[in-house]
């Protein structure tokens, strides 16, 4: 529905107030359109009770020099029913020819003494609207901030939860997001996990954690540039703060070693996250998309014989070596836990014997874990291993043997040729008695 504006104009400039506007939008950070737009409904409001009228009105504030403006809003009828709300086509093309039927003609009832009132009606409606921008602009600010590390300090402490200033808001460390054992002080410096923001009827909500998994992966994309870079990506996280984490990479480049790189040389990469969340410890993974050789990579450092999967049901049957058995559990069973959450996958460890009697679901399939990083040959495989070297090494002697009694042969025959050789020459080079002198000594 077109809307036309009438010729009128009255209004008195309040450059003023436009001035103390703008400079607040600037001091506050919030938008001035988010101002003028409130500020001018609250005017509609205070117009109307002020002039105890029902018109339909708006209230426009020029932002160049700050005149308020006052415009009746009626739609143009064939007949007018309510002079309050309609006005006829007849008056409407008085104002501009080129009105029609059903069209709004904005015309200007501003009074003279409106600035006055505008002035008394803005002044409260802007410290709220100021008030709830700030929240906004603080919201959206840490909103952006959610699953990120922020840096604070503790204001006050209430029944064990920390109060910690962040910047422009405060947000909150409850005990149940603490890393055990940990302890606080008013003026303490703290760095933790942004978990949550929501939006509160006094401002943003903001929940801080440093036992999320989400921290620690923060953490090693802060101390590992790899990782920043794309190169190493963080396939999962699983984490019992305070206790153990394990933490599965995966290198993008093949001449980039995921674990090498993450741990840094001597582990000085994995040092300082180390102390951030002492006495926590953190276990490097190996990820691959084969699920045996992750699952087989996530229980180390147990060493696994055999994995056995159910892709449908998620669940796996793990073999290890008998003195391996409580290594692969770990200490109340944390190991096999964080294993698990790990992978994503129910994950049932047996030791070597227990195998032999106790045989996996038969809807499970062995798979190929002889590339994983904690594999292990079975006792069997090492066995026939073993024999298989000995019988290896069995022939290997006697090939040795042959070969030098063959050496040896082939030494003599060469020898006994030489000396034959030798012999011949010299036959062949004795001078033949002479036969003349023979004959003579006959005669006589």
């Amino acid at each position: 529905m077109a809307i036309r504006r009438s010729k009128k104009a009255a209004g008195d400039s309040d450059a003023a107030f436009l001035v103390a506007l703008k400079a607040l939008c600037d001091e506050k950070e919030i938008a001035p359109d988010v101002l003028f737009d409130a500020v001018e409904s609250a005017l509609v409001f205070a117009y109307k009770k002020n002039f105890n009228t029902d018109q339909n009105v708006e209230v426009a504030i020029d932002r160049e020099n700050g005149t308020f403006h006052v415009y009746a809003l009626k739609q143009v009828a064939e007949e007018v029913s309510d002079e309050i709300i309609e006005i006829s086509l007849a008056d409407a093309k008085a104002i501009d020819e080129k009105f029609e039927i059903g069209d709004t003609v904005r015309i200007e009832v501003t009074p003279k003494n409106f600035g006055r009132i505008a002035a008394q009606a803005a002044k409260q409606i802007v410290v709220q609207k100021v008030r709830e921008a700030e929240r906004g602009v603080i919201y959206d600010e840490f909103a952006d901030k959610e699953n990120d590390i922020v840096n604070g300090t503790v204001l006050r402490i209430e029944d064990g939860n920390l109060v910690v200033d962040i910047g422009k808001a405060e947000a909150l460390l409850v005990p149940s997001e603490q890393i055990a054992d940990e302890s606080y002080g008013v003026g303490d410096h703290v760095r933790a996990y942004v978990a949550e923001v929501k939006k509160g009827l006094k401002g943003p909500q903001i929940f801080l954690s440093r036992t999320h998994p989400g921290f620690l992966k923060k953490l090693f994309e802060a101390e590992v540039p790899e990782i920043h870079e794309g190169i190493i990506e963080i396939k999962s996280v699983s984490r019992e703060a305070g206790a153990r984490s394990k933490v599965a990479v995966y290198s993008n480049d093949p001449n980039v070693d995921a674990v090498g790189s993450c741990v840094g040389q001597k582990g000085i990469r994995t040092r300082a996250i180390l102390e951030e969340i002492s006495p926590e410890k953190v276990d490097v993974i190996q990820w691959s998309e084969e699920p045996g050789i992750f699952i087989a990579n996530a229980l180390s450092p147990s060493k696994v014989v055999a994995v056995f999967v159910n892709e449908n049901e998620r669940t796996s049957r793990v073999v290890v070596p008998d003195n391996q058995l409580s290594l692969a559990i770990g200490k109340e069973g944390q190991n096999a836990r964080l294993s698990a959450k790990l992978t994503g996958r129910k994950i049932d460890i047996k030791s070597e014997t227990q195998a032999l009697t106790d045989p996996p679901d038969p809807d499970m399939q062995e798979v190929d874990i002889s590339s994983a990083t904690g594999f292990t040959m079975s006792r069997e495989a090492m066995r026939e291993a073993r024999k298989a070297a000995r019988k290896a090494a069995k022939a290997a002697k006697k090939a040795r043997k042959a070969a030098e009694i063959a050496a040896r042969i082939a030494e003599e025959a060469r020898l006994a040729e030489q000396s034959e050789q030798t012999e011949q020459s010299e036959q062949t080079n004795v001078a033949p008695e002479n036969p003349a002198v023979e004959q003579k000594d006959d005669s006589q």
